[in-house]
């Protein structure tokens, strides 16, 4: 199901934002310090790694070892601020082609690996590091649920490369019997089968969509705008009590879940 598909847009941005080395010596996950807001702040991204050992995991996909590392990063981030009265944001930045899809991947526990990623980023917005996640490219499947998604804030860029999805096109259109133009139609009239940011946008996710001159090679106006779009972030993060992600209900196609959420609290009230 894997597309295939590299980018280099995670390093890039990485470097944009943060600059300096990096903190592990991990090629495929980054975790550089750099400043955010005048503070100190953690950027963490994934890369590609063409000599992964994991065949599955070259060309920017989280496999295994990059859910494990994921996981140690943020960890290691938490343990650090375990005594600080401000704890640092924490910048994901996401450029994922997908998990990696392989026998061995499965054999190994995968599963294990992306739940350790996502539950250590929950780990630390709950503990109080501000997690804002940073969509720069590709944001498929279970890599952007263990790299990105728990975050209190996620801000994309608007351009044609930065699509989230369960899968890539051609791996849709093979799994749905359906040509690529086909499923293309179809997204049309079903907002969450759309791959573009605009549609993915209306599910109430997103808190900030950006539009930079050019994602992939950014000017020193499109990294100002997306480290604007960062320090506010951090203030409306700062304003908002709750530590959950019940900031992304009020999307304009997701009625249905609010509705079925109230029902949830109401027959939990009424119960014994």
């Amino acid at each position: 199901m894997n597309e295939q598909t590299t980018s280099a847009r995670g390093a890039t941005w990485l470097a944009a934002l943060a600059g300096g080395t990096a903190l592990y010596d991990w090629p495929a996950v980054r975790a550089h310090d750099g400043v955010l807001a005048g503070e100190p702040a953690r950027f963490i991204a994934v890369v590609p790694d063409p000599g992964n050992r994991f065949p599955r995991a070259r060309n920017g996909e989280v496999g295994l070892v990059e859910g494990w590392q994921l996981a140690q990063a943020v960890q290691r981030t938490i343990a650090q601020d375990v005594d600080a009265e401000r704890k640092r944001p924490i910048v994901a930045i996401v450029d994922v082609a997908s998990q990696a899809y392989g026998r061995r991947e499965e054999a190994y526990g995968i599963h294990q690996a992306l739940a350790g990623a996502a539950g250590a980023y929950a780990q630390a917005r709950l503990a109080g590091h501000p997690v804002i996640a940073l969509l720069v490219g590709p944001a498929m499947s279970g890599a952007f649920l263990a790299h990105g998604y728990q975050a209190n804030r996620l801000i994309a860029l608007d351009d044609p490369g930065v699509m989230v999805h369960a899968m890539g096109k051609a791996s849709a259109a093979r799994i749905t019997l359906r040509s690529v133009e086909a499923l293309e139609a179809l997204a049309q009239s079903v907002p969450p089968m759309a791959y573009d940011i605009g549609n993915y946008a209306t599910l109430g996710l997103l808190w900030k969509v950006l539009r930079p001159e050019n994602a992939g090679s950014p000017s020193a106006a499109d990294v100002a705008l997306v480290r604007a779009a960062l320090e506010e972030a951090l203030i409306d993060i700062a304003h908002d009590a709750a530590r959950d992600l019940a900031s992304r209900h009020g999307g304009a196609h997701r009625t249905a879940s609010r509705r079925v959420r109230q029902l949830l609290r109401e027959q939990w009230k009424g119960g014994s």
